[in-house]
């Protein structure tokens, strides 16, 4: 099996992560929950975890790292946590429906929403964002790479443009952490919004938010804590304040050993071996007839995506070809970001997504190569 599919889940995975999650689920107690040995442990590891989301992202408090579990919930944390009826929040045309979902919801509960458009490479105007702020506007919340063309958001600009203006940013970073460097201080972020199962390398049903000291978002879900338990209402200080119920430990261990892999490996290196990934595929594709691409090619400055349909074949059929006949695994139909198939024209036909891993190996690229070009020349 050639697996390139990472945009999606990394089922490529450092064999530590498999091992750290085997151990704790043989060995770990809850977090928070007992002052013995094995919760303590469980305690030590979450809180280890914490420390080296904030230094990834950088965040000076471990504390204002919150457990979710994915970047779905994260997101969906940050935006009803902060937005109210009166307020106005801008977005873009590159998010998936985690951002966009929320933001339609609030929408419907009084908070005003304009959605900054795409070009058809798939790139915002940063002029039109800093256009769209208004009086009313407290947020900006947009996605880091689009998950469907891989273009990148420049977050200095749009962190200037909340810094001049007083706004919030809240960043989806499902796609990017992991794999590009982000500044929370630099870039004048207000939450990060992550999830473990994708460039984090840690299992599913682990992800979460950075939140920067001072911004006080109301809790999505209230209950068990460990602390305070005589009070009729949710602790307010963080972590707890956003991590109601017992944290998935188990999983969380996997994602600790996935941020000491990286750690150990170095951003640049993990990132630098993706590109030349996707530039090799990219070269091997991109001029075979009735082949089309979609997003900026222009630089190389971008996730490890590369989205693309031949002829007018549905792109189902094309990905359930390549995994068939070839064996490749790739993505298919609308990659839950419709605005983003509009802009691209590609909402009937959906588009098939190959995307990177630094575990892959040149000849993986090479054989998903001359998939593509035998089922373009049929």
């Amino acid at each position: 099996m050639i697996y390139l599919d990472s945009a999606a889940t990394s089922l490529l995975k450092p064999p530590s992560v498999v091992q750290a999650v085997s151990a704790a689920i043989g060995q770990m107690a809850s977090s928070s929950r007992g002052a013995y040995a094995s919760a303590l442990d469980a305690a030590r590891l979450v809180y280890e975890t914490r420390v080296m989301l904030a230094e990834l992202f950088q965040c000076p408090q471990a504390e204002q790292v919150a457990f979710t579990a994915n970047s779905t919930m994260a997101l969906n944390t940050a935006i009803k946590g902060l937005l109210r009826p009166g307020d106005h929040v801008i977005t873009t045309a590159l998010e998936h429906n985690s951002v966009l979902r929320p933001l339609y919801e609030v929408a419907e509960q009084g908070v005003e929403l304009t959605i900054v458009p795409s070009d058809g490479a798939g790139n915002i105007s940063y002029q039109a964002l800093a256009a769209a702020v208004r009086p009313a506007t407290r947020a900006v919340v947009c996605t880091h790479a689009s998950n469907l063309t891989g273009n990148l958001v420049d977050l200095e600009r749009v962190g200037a443009v909340c810094r001049e203006r007083g706004l919030h940013f809240i960043l989806d970073a499902a796609q990017t952490a992991g794999v590009f460097p982000i500044d929370m201080e630099r870039d004048h972020i207000a939450v990060v919004c992550f999830t473990g199962h994708k460039s984090l390398f840690g299992p599913q049903g682990t992800g979460g938010l950075c939140v920067r000291k001072g911004i006080a978002l109301e809790p999505l879900i209230t209950g068990g804590s460990g602390i305070q338990t005589f009070s009729h209402k949710h602790p307010q200080q963080m972590p707890a304040r956003l991590e109601a119920g017992t944290l998935n430990g188990h999983g969380l261990a996997g994602l600790h050993a996935g941020l000491c892999y990286i750690k150990e490996i170095g951003l640049d290196s993990i990132r630098g071996r993706q590109a030349e990934l996707l530039q090799r595929f990219y070269a091997g594709v991109q001029n075979l007839p009735g082949v089309k691409i979609y997003g900026d090619f222009s630089t190389w400055n971008r996730a490890a995506i590369l989205s693309l349909n031949i002829g007018a074949e549905d792109s189902g059929i094309v990905s359930d070809r390549l995994s068939c006949d070839y064996d490749i695994c790739t993505r298919s139909g609308g990659h839950c970001a419709p605005l983003m198939h509009e802009a691209l024209g590609t909402v009937s036909q959906g588009a098939v997504r190959f995307s990177f891993s630094h575990f892959n190996t040149a000849a993986e690229i090479d054989q998903a190569i001359a998939a593509v070009k035998a089922l373009a020349e049929e």
